[in-house]
C-alpha cells in the first residue's frame, strides 16, 4: 500500500481568501497527483452563499477525490437566528449536505468529524454519539487498513500559543481513537502547521496517535510564527512508515515549497 494525499484547511472564501494560493493549491494537485485531497474546515470568513459557492467551484476543480468537513466558520456569526436554528443550512445548501463524509478506498479509510457546533463559538466540540459511531464503524474495519479522521479544531494545541484550548472531549475522543486503531488525526484552525502525538499530551500508556495541522492555505489569517504565511501538508503512507512534508507558499516562486519533512514509522 502506497498512498499519498493533500491536507489543506481554512481556505476561508470571504474577503481574507488569496485566490492568487488557491490557483497554485490547484496547480500543486495537478503535478502530485494525491490519491486524496483533505480540506479540514472553514471553507468561507462569514457563512455567506456566495462565499459557499465559491468554495463549491473551488472543491469541483479539485483534479483528486476529496474530503472536506466544515469549521467554526462555516457557522453564521452574526446571522443569529440562523446560527440557532439551522447552523449548517447555508453550508448544505450551497456546498454539501453531508457533514460528516466518509471516503473509503483501498487499504486506507477517511472519517470526517463535524466539530463546529452552532453553539461553538471557537473551540469545538465532538459529541458523544458520535464517538460512538465512529468507535463502532471502525470495528468493522480491516486491522490493516490505514485509518484517519478528519476534524476541524484541535485535539492537541501548537507549542506557544497562548491560552487557545482544546475542543471540548479531546480527552474522550483520543481514547476511542487510540482503541480503534486510529493512526492519523488532520485538523486546522490553529492557522499554524503542528505535527504532535495523543501521548504527549494524554499520557495514559495507549496506543499513540500521530495529529498533524495545517496552517491556512489560503487566507492571509495566518498566526504566530506562520504570520501573513500560507501552507499545507503533503502526507505519504506505505506499509512501513509515514511521511509528512510542510509545505510553504512562496510568492517570489509562484509555488508551494517544501519547508520541513518529518519520517516517522507507520
Amino acid at each position: 500500500m502506497a498512498k499519498h494525499f493533500l491536507h489543506i484547511s481554512d481556505v476561508h472564501f470571504g474577503p481574507p481568501h488569496r485566490p492568487e494560493v488557491a490557483e497554485g493549491v490547484l496547480r500543486l494537485v495537478d503535478e502530485r497527483k494525491p490519491d486524496v485531497v483533505v480540506l479540514s474546515g472553514d471553507l468561507t470568513q462569514r457563512a455567506k452563499p456566495d462565499q459557499f459557492r465559491q468554495a463549491r467551484r473551488f472543491v469541483d476543480r479539485i483534479s483528486a477525490p476529496t474530503i472536506v468537513v466544515p469549521g467554526n466558520h462555516d457557522v453564521p456569526l452574526y446571522r443569529v437566528w440562523e446560527r440557532f436554528l439551522a447552523p449548517f443550512g447555508a453550508y448544505r445548501k450551497y456546498f454539501a449536505d453531508e457533514l460528516e463524509p466518509i471516503l473509503e478506498l483501498e487499504d486506507l479509510v477517511m472519517v470526517g468529524v463535524n466539530t463546529a457546533h452552532g453553539l461553538t463559538l471557537k473551540d469545538g466540540k465532538i459529541t458523544l454519539p458520535r464517538l460512538q459511531e465512529i468507535s463502532r464503524y471502525f470495528r468493522q474495519v480491516p486491522e490493516e487498513t490505514y485509518k484517519v479522521i478528519v476534524a476541524h479544531h484541535q485535539l492537541i494545541p501548537p507549542p506557544s500559543f497562548g491560552t487557545q484550548r482544546v475542543l471540548h472531549r479531546a480527552h474522550e475522543a483520543v481514547e476511542v481513537f487510540s482503541d480503534s486503531g486510529v493512526d492519523l488525526v488532520l485538523s486546522g484552525h490553529m492557522h499554524q502547521t503542528y505535527i504532535g502525538s495523543s501521548e504527549e499530551f494524554y499520557p495514559r500508556g495507549m496506543r499513540g496517535v500521530r495529529i498533524v495541522h495545517s496552517g491556512t492555505t489560503t487566507s492571509n489569517r495566518g498566526r504566530g510564527v506562520e504570520r501573513k504565511k500560507n501552507t499545507c501538508n503533503w502526507i505519504s503512507v506505505d506499509e512501513g512508515s509515514l511521511f509528512i512534508a510542510h509545505l510553504l507558499w512562496s510568492s517570489s516562486r509562484d509555488e508551494f515549497v517544501e519547508q520541513s519533512h518529518h519520517h516517522y514509522p507507520a
